[in-house]
């Protein structure tokens, strides 16, 4: 007698297979038979009509401080995801991101990578976890905000990145718009992933540019993973800005012949057309060299200096080019009244860019949404089987962007039952194996015997997210059963309570 059977579902096994009509026997926190009269249970659920899946696994997530929030938070669960990877963009919590503070806002122990993985094992989190280690976070605890590093500084770094993989971590992140990692040049990053290389795990990046040099950021994230011989992940593929729109096809274009020439490169991607990271983003990098964008803000010959350089485009000109201030929604700030008002708003009939000047130095560790991407470059991305889905949520909390609360509902709902992008069975592949497989999660991903049993049990009549950029955190629909290690998290849709989830190590 088996502990659990989910009986009668459509059962998809996350490889990209064509739904069976079967029941799913799970023992021992694994699934161990996938077919008909598969004998008795101690507990049974009747899945009939519904779609049996792996859980999904969330590839690119900054949920690293959510583990140690004092209750349990199932967004993810409700959402069908029972694996995060965090770290990513550059930042991690550790090794000693006190450096960092003022751009993330977030005061942290001085962890070592060890230490912090403690930590979230000893808190619990809710769904499980694993954490790449930020190349941003290594520079800045090496040498801050600093454009240059020291004789020895990147051999630390080096030792830094072995340290973290050695405790655990289950690759290398980058954040090239984001200093201090923007400062770093390719050698240095090629330098680092070689220590990943070492340990097998991946290199992930959000790319040096997103925009107009897009192309030759493509052309660097492969370099280096060339170079490093690691698996690369191109974090959250988009083609941001109006003047950019239609690119879609060429950043395909570069991952394709990439893969052709050797390089195991995949990418993610969230189903919006706009994006969300500090409103420090819109400026160049160089605005906060040294660790002291208030004092460089507080120079109007800096300002005009800066806003040159943003003007100009290209890498190492931020976001500002990227976006227009009606597009720009505020979703946090020192100053809570300025909270859900777009930057086109707050500067009426002043200057937006001394606006935007004013509201950065006010507070650094400001949060945006930002329209930037068109429909058609989305789907397009989409469709490709390179592409995995990725949320870059942020923490469950106030005007967040409504990947954090729905990105995996409102894919299957808006782009594969609506729009028909894609089939549920390649739709499921991309939230499960697809993601599983670039970080070493054997036995998670897929819905075979042997594998763990963490399942998503979803309505695809029903599954959506109603959130908006103004009202992001609406409960998704249609997400019925969630287990981890056979465990029942989410039952009819209510999540069961406690802190279930594992700490994982590739």
């Amino acid at each position: 007698m088996v502990d659990l059977l989910l009986r009668g579902g459509s059962v998809y096994d996350g490889l990209g297979s064509a739904a069976v009509t079967a029941d799913v026997a799970v023992e021992g926190g694994r699934v161990v038979a996938v077919g008909r009269d598969l004998g008795a249970a101690r507990r049974v659920l009747d899945v009939t009509g519904l779609a049996v899946a792996p859980g999904f696994v969330d590839p690119h997530a900054h949920s690293d401080l959510v583990p140690l929030m004092p209750r349990a938070q199932p967004f993810k669960l409700l959402q069908g995801v029972t694996t995060e990877i965090n770290g990513n963009c550059g930042f991690s919590y550790a090794p000693d991101a006190s450096r960092l503070e003022e751009l993330t806002g977030d005061g942290v122990p001085d962890w070592t990578f060890a230490g912090y993985l403690a930590a979230v094992a000893d808190a619990g989190p809710t769904n499980h976890v694993a954490t790449l280690v930020g190349h941003s976070t290594l520079r800045g605890a090496v040498a801050g905000f600093e454009p240059e590093l020291r004789p020895g500084d990147l051999e630390r770094m080096c030792e830094l990145a072995a340290e973290a993989f050695e405790a655990g971590a289950c690759g290398l992140s980058s954040g090239l718009i984001y200093p201090p990692g923007s400062y770093g040049d390719t050698d240095e990053l090629v330098a680092l992933a070689r220590v990943a290389h070492r340990y097998g795990v991946p290199y992930t990046t959000h790319l040096r540019d997103e925009g107009s040099a897009l192309g030759q950021a493509l052309d660097e994230a492969v370099e280096i993973a060339r170079r490093a011989r690691v698996r690369l992940q191109v974090s959250h593929c988009k083609v941001a800005g109006r003047a950019n729109h239609g690119g879609a096809g060429m950043l395909l274009g570069k991952l394709r012949e990439a893969r052709l020439a050797g390089v195991d490169v995949r990418g993610d991607q969230y189903p919006y057309t706009a994006g969300s990271t500090v409103l420090a983003a819109l400026l160049p990098p160089a605005a906060l060299a040294g660790g002291g964008v208030r004092d460089t803000l507080a120079s109007p010959g800096e300002r005009a200096r800066l806003r040159a350089r943003a003007e100009a485009g290209g890498s190492g000109s931020g976001l500002w080019r990227d976006a227009v201030p009606e597009g720009v929604l505020i979703t946090s700030h020192a100053e809570p009244g300025y909270a859900g008002r777009t930057l086109a708003d707050v500067a009426a009939s002043g200057d937006a860019w001394e606006t935007l000047c004013d509201l950065v130095s006010a507070d650094p560790a400001a949060e945006m949404v930002v329209e930037m991407m068109a429909e058609a470059d989305v789907t397009e991305i989409m469709a490709d089987p390179l592409i995995g889905i990725g949320s870059d949520n942020g923490a469950p909390a106030g005007l967040e962007h409504p990947r954090t609360w729905g990105c995996f509902p409102r894919f299957l709902g808006v782009y594969v039952r609506e729009r028909g992008v894609v089939g549920w069975a390649e739709a499921v592949r991309k939230m499960t194996s697809a993601n599983a497989a670039q970080f070493g999660l054997r036995g998670r991903g897929c819905l075979v015997p042997g594998a763990y049993a963490d399942v998503c049990v979803f309505d695809p009549e029903s599954v959506g997210h109603a959130g908006t950029y103004a009202e992001p955190s609406a409960r998704p629909t249609g997400i019925v059963h969630v287990l981890l290690e056979g465990r029942v998290a989410v039952e009819s849709g209510v999540f069961t309570g406690g802190r279930h989830g594992r700490l994982l190590r590739p």
